[in-house]
């Protein structure tokens, strides 16, 4: 077990009920995304992150680990985005910074370092909403929210296998991984390479193989997943809560 699948059990905010939870980082997910405001997508960084340390208990070195995985898209992204090639005849718009290399001119316009820094906090405000989600509720306690809002049965069994089959691919990774390294498979350029070519072979037939083994176990079955869930009830102090926090960043953001 991963350790992000063992917070998700084992965090300060496992007993609250999971529609709460899913309605908090959802709701804020779906603001940030409609509003499209850097403050309100800041604000909401720090809120969910607050609740993630602070109330979940999730340890920050952790966090901030998390939160590098996607920073390398995110980089790349906003790399692609605030950097603009034209031929060096053509009149450039509004811009900072140009630099001139035979017929063509590399320049960073304003234009662009205003959508990549919207776009930068967009992401980073609805990347804390995800992994408040996903550190605080099991994957078993969403899927048995998603049942209960009369989803299709294949979407939900869909997205728990799916998730399912991430933790399948990584652990196999680990454990070929691991072996390659103690033959001392990566001692070199060409014996890396070579490495890495086995590692991707044997994690798809490892896959192949596992996703017959999951098929032939759900026809076994006989019929569609019962999402159990433990007895735990709402609390109108968090639906409270959770109300003032989208108000207030409603009224913040000028919609009243």
């Amino acid at each position: 077990m991963l350790l992000i699948d063992k917070y998700a059990y084992m965090n300060k905010l496992a007993s609250v009920h999971p529609l709460e939870k899913m309605t908090l980082s959802l709701g804020l997910l779906l603001l940030s995304l409609i509003i499209r405001d850097e403050r309100i997508s800041l604000i909401t960084f720090i809120v969910m992150s607050a609740f993630i340390i602070l109330s979940a208990k999730i340890p920050f070195k952790y966090y901030a680990k998390l939160l590098l995985l996607p920073g390398f898209f995110l980089l790349s992204s906003l790399v692609s985005i605030l950097i603009s090639i034209a031929p060096s005849t053509s009149t450039l718009p509004a811009h900072i910074w140009s630099f001139t290399v035979n017929n063509w001119t590399i320049f960073v316009s304003s234009a662009s370092i205003t959508i990549a820094q919207q776009l930068f906090f967009i992401v980073l405000g609805s990347t804390s909403c995800l992994y408040f989600l996903i550190l605080t509720t099991s994957v078993q306690s969403i899927c048995y929210v998603l049942r209960q809002w009369r989803l299709p049965v294949l979407f939900v069994e869909l997205v728990e296998l799916t998730y399912r089959f991430i933790f399948i691919f990584l652990d196999s990774m680990q454990k070929i991984h691991l072996a390659q390294q103690a033959r001392l498979g990566y001692r070199s350029p060409m014996q890396w390479l070579r490495s890495i070519s086995m590692l991707i072979a044997a994690l798809l037939a490892e896959l192949f193989q596992r996703s017959r083994e999951l098929n032939n176990a759900m026809e076994a079955r006989g019929g569609e997943t019962v999402y159990w869930q433990e007895n735990v009830t709402y609390c109108m102090k968090n639906w409270l809560g959770i109300a003032a926090i989208f108000i207030s960043l409603i009224i913040y953001g000028g919609f009243f």
